[in-house]
Formats: structure tokens, C-alpha cells, sequence
């Protein structure tokens, strides 16, 4: 009685955790089909709810340094441990198909890619960072970007 107890309350929270992960169903590539402003909403509610900021990242799948940045962040934990805890991370596209120019119109212009925003749990800037002076070399430097990442995630 007790294992089959315990077997539907894995269930229904394996179910609530699933949902939750569908509700907020961020882009892991830059999409230029998506909704972008609906993205930026789902993330938006998603770091208030959690207590994070969100960090609005403009490229395409065009762009190296877009995917330069984002084997950076995967292969240096210490960055990654910090964008997890207190970042919610959004790839928005901007790219010939799609210019996104609609939601990116709501912030300064962009200059180069990737560029980063950073938003807090009710949408509004709290940064727009060029990522150029970021960079070291073919790499992104690390104390950097800690630093920006440090300054920026809020409370």
C-alpha cells in the first residue's frame, strides 16, 4: 500500500515537472519560427517566479561567436553554475528569415552579435551588454565575463 502510495506521488510530481518544463519550452538554438515575444514573456514570468533575471541573447545560428559563447559557458562550470542560479537564458534569432524587430525594438539597437540583455522578473532592461569586450583572443574571457555576469543577476 505504501510503495504504490509513494509510486503516485513520483508519478504526479514527474507529471508537474514535465508540464512546468513544457510551460516554459525556451529555445535551445536560435529559431527564427518562434515567437519571440512569447518567449520573452514565458522567460520573463519563468525568472520572477523564480527569483532569477533574464539574460536575452540575439544572434543566429549563423553567427560563430553566438556558438563560441555558448561552448564557453558549457565548458567552464564555474560560469555555468552562475548563469543556472541566477539567470534565465533566452536565444532570441536575428537572422535574414527572421529579424525579430518587433520585441528587439523595445531595447537599444544592436551593433553586433551575440548582444546580451538583461532583464529583471518584470521584463524591464537592466543591461544591454555587446559581448565584443568580452572577448579574448578566439575565446570569451573568463573574468569578464564573470564580472558582467556577477554585476548584473540582481539580488
Amino acid at each position: 500500500m505504501k510503495r504504490q502510495f509513494l509510486k503516485l506521488i513520483l508519478a504526479g510530481a514527474v507529471t508537474a515537472l514535465a508540464q512546468a518544463a513544457f510551460a516554459f519550452d525556451l529555445p535551445a538554438k536560435f529559431d527564427p519560427k518562434r515567437d519571440a515575444a512569447a518567449d520573452v514573456a514565458a522567460a520573463t514570468a519563468l525568472a520572477k517566479k523564480q527569483g532569477k533575471r533574464v539574460i536575452v541573447d540575439v544572434g543566429g545560428e549563423w553567427c560563430p561567436w553566438c556558438h563560441i559563447l555558448d561552448r564557453f559557458i558549457t565548458r567552464n562550470a564555474d560560469v555555468k553554475k552562475l548563469v543556472d542560479d541566477h539567470y534565465v537564458w533566452l536565444k532570441v534569432n536575428f537572422s535574414k528569415e527572421n529579424k525579430n524587430e518587433a520585441v528587439l525594438s523595445r531595447w537599444p539597437k544592436v551593433d553586433g552579435y551575440p548582444h546580451l540583455f538583461v532583464l529583471d522578473g518584470d521584463g524591464k532592461l537592466v543591461r544591454s551588454q555587446e559581448t565584443a569586450s568580452l572577448e579574448a583572443e578566439k575565446d570569451y574571457d573568463k573574468a569578464k565575463v564573470i564580472a558582467f555576469l556577477t554585476q548584473y543577476r540582481g539580488k
